[in-house]
């Protein structure tokens, strides 16, 4: 593997006596995993062999030659296929049912999915996409695992941020970055990593967090990740965050995630200078791969100070739009009770639970959407 000698000569500047074995991981298979949908299923319906992921109660290493990423049940959203350190992200957030989570930087929707597992149906998620063929994708995944409590947005963070003031019970940013936790997996980051490229992803992490504050309700908590081993984009911009927006606290990652099974915190020694606030970059989490199995990833979870406040502060912003009479609900109606056996006699799945007052139906166009109550 051709690694960038800027790269390579940082990492052993970083790392000392373990760079060796750091290095060495670049000549090893890459892990392979996947993670059930509770959604949908449990793990003992699928057909593989597997090994439970340490860090994710869902997560499970998973073995190529059994290629579950071709069994009908990945088509049909029973999992989705994961590298097993990323899992790591989502169970820090540690999302509950009844939770607002909004993930800013989502596709293509491997932890947006995680979150939908552990809310249940419960509460509202939120996954933004500001590139439209990556929302696309995003949007899909989510739908294969039938997420009915859900949003996707295709915005800038500044766009979204306008439209949700203090709302967020939860913010997972899955910060762009440069990629160097995948170079073991994913060529084309090589040939885009550069010094100048970490230099450019560091601006966008800055402005990125900084509107995911504007979102963040107090009491809150926002998790950020990136899959970098560069200490501008991981323990130095956390550094940042907490000098910028003193009204947060660094919250230490072995209160949420097992210890002693690879994982380890950050490193206070990889900051180019003190920060003015001192803070323990140990609460910070790494994951290494000379430590475990599985890629690159750095997060580091973070609480709003303050008092929880009520999301009804905050109406819906109403728009005009064409009135549809409850007679345009016929065809899906007749449609359900034909095809989805939803009708007056099944107690389970009936028309009247589908037109209940809590439902929402809107068009967009000419297709019938059921939105999230919030």
């Amino acid at each position: 593997m051709d690694l960038p000698v800027e790269f390579l000569s940082r990492m052993q500047s970083l790392l000392g006596r373990e760079a060796d074995d750091f290095m060495q991981t670049y000549q090893r298979q890459k892990t392979y995993g996947l993670r059930m949908n509770p959604l949908k299923c449990s793990a003992q319906a699928l057909p593989f062999t597997l090994t439970p992921v340490s860090w994710a109660k869902e997560g499970f290493y998973a073995l190529p030659e059994e290629h579950p990423g071709k069994h009908p049940l990945h088509e049909g959203g029973a999992y989705y296929i994961q590298e097993p350190s990323a899992m790591a992200v989502v169970s820090l957030l540690s999302p509950e049912p009844g939770d607002k989570v909004c993930d800013l930087c989502a596709a293509p929707g491997g932890k947006s999915t995680q979150i939908a597992g552990r809310l249940l149906g419960k509460g509202l998620l939120v996954s933004n996409e500001i590139f439209p063929a990556r929302a696309k994708i995003l949007s899909q995944n989510l739908e294969r695992f039938g997420v009915g409590n859900l949003v996707v947005c295709n915005e800038t963070p500044e766009q979204i941020a306008g439209h949700f003031p203090l709302f967020f019970d939860k913010i997972l940013i899955d910060a762009p970055c440069s990629g160097e936790g995948m170079f073991r997996k994913d060529d084309t980051a090589i040939r885009e990593w550069s010094p100048e490229q970490v230099t450019i992803c560091k601006e966008r992490q800055q402005m990125i967090l900084s509107y995911a504050d504007q979102m963040l309700a107090p009491d809150g908590v926002m998790v950020y990740s990136t899959c970098t081993f560069a200490p501008e984009e991981d323990e130095a911009m956390i550094a940042w965050f907490l000098e910028q927006y003193p009204d947060y606290d660094l919250e230490d990652w072995r209160e949420f995630l097992p210890e002693n099974c690879g994982l380890e915190g950050g490193r206070s020694d990889f900051l180019p200078t003190p920060p003015s606030k001192t803070e323990d970059m140990e609460k910070t989490l790494r994951l290494w791969p000379h430590k475990l199995q599985g890629e690159g990833h750095f997060a580091a979870r973070l609480r709003k100070k303050g008092t929880s406040i009520s999301h009804e502060t905050y109406p819906c912003r109403k728009k005009e739009k064409r009135k549809r009479k409850g007679s345009d609900l016929d065809g899906y109606l007749a449609f359900a009770e034909q095809f989805l056996r939803i009708s007056s006699e099944n107690t389970a799945y009936s028309v009247t639970t589908f037109l209940s007052s809590n439902a929402r139906y809107e068009y967009f166009g000419d297709e019938l959407y059921l939105v999230p109550q919030q």
